[in-house]
């Protein structure tokens, strides 16, 4: 592969609005509606993920949005991927900014977790598993899942530093300041001890 400095703008800017497009496809709100379910940001949080469209009752609803929006972050940075390093972390991070942001939504996507997820299945599996260690390990204890994801996101380019992977970390590092960032009110929460937990009813 070559490096990010070797790829060259275009294919840098082509690799990121390639990844942005496939990012800011709104799984949960195309699912929730084909399903007659109506609008998915007319309930809950609002959100457009699969926490929210969980909030439907339909589990399974819920189960494809996750794939679906962890599966566009893998299938950009692997299609990128073909022309080198430097596009396919721009298609990730294409992926990510898509979800967060889709032109489509008015720029209000979702918090990121799963496209997250899912850029890490293709930049790395091996720090896949200790995202989900210390994110099951933590979601198991506390019982609180935007806890566990915060977490997660926050060792993961501490993981892929140590196992040399410099630039994808440098990647991961920016995914995980804008994870947060949008994961503001579940902070807010968190510490007025006001978030939900994991099976809470109500």
């Amino acid at each position: 592969m070559t490096t990010l400095l070797d790829a060259g703008w275009p294919l840098l800017l082509g690799a990121l609005a390639f990844g942005y497009a496939l990012g800011s496809i709104p799984f949960g709100l195309i699912l929730t509606k084909v399903a007659g379910l109506g609008d998915v940001r007319a309930i809950g949080s609002g959100n457009i993920g699969a926490t929210n469209v969980l909030r439907t009752g339909r589990k399974g609803l819920a189960a494809a949005t996750l794939l679906g929006d962890a599966l566009k972050g893998t299938a950009a940075v692997l299609i990128a991927g073909y022309w080198g390093e430097g596009p396919a972390l721009a298609a990730g991070l294409g992926a990510f900014l898509g979800h967060l942001f889709p032109v489509w939504l008015g720029f209000k996507g979702g918090k990121g977790v799963a496209t997250f997820i899912g850029i890490l299945i293709a930049m790395s599996p091996p720090t896949l598993l200790a995202f989900a260690a210390i994110w099951l390990g933590l979601a198991f204890t506390l019982k609180y899942s935007s806890l566990a994801a915060l977490a997660a996101s926050a060792a993961t380019p501490l993981v892929l530093w140590a196992l040399g992977h410099g630039h994808v970390a440098a990647l991961f590092l920016v995914l995980a300041a804008l994870l947060w960032w949008k994961h503001a009110p579940n902070i807010r929460r968190l510490a007025a001890g006001t978030e939900g937990r994991i099976g809470q009813k109500g």
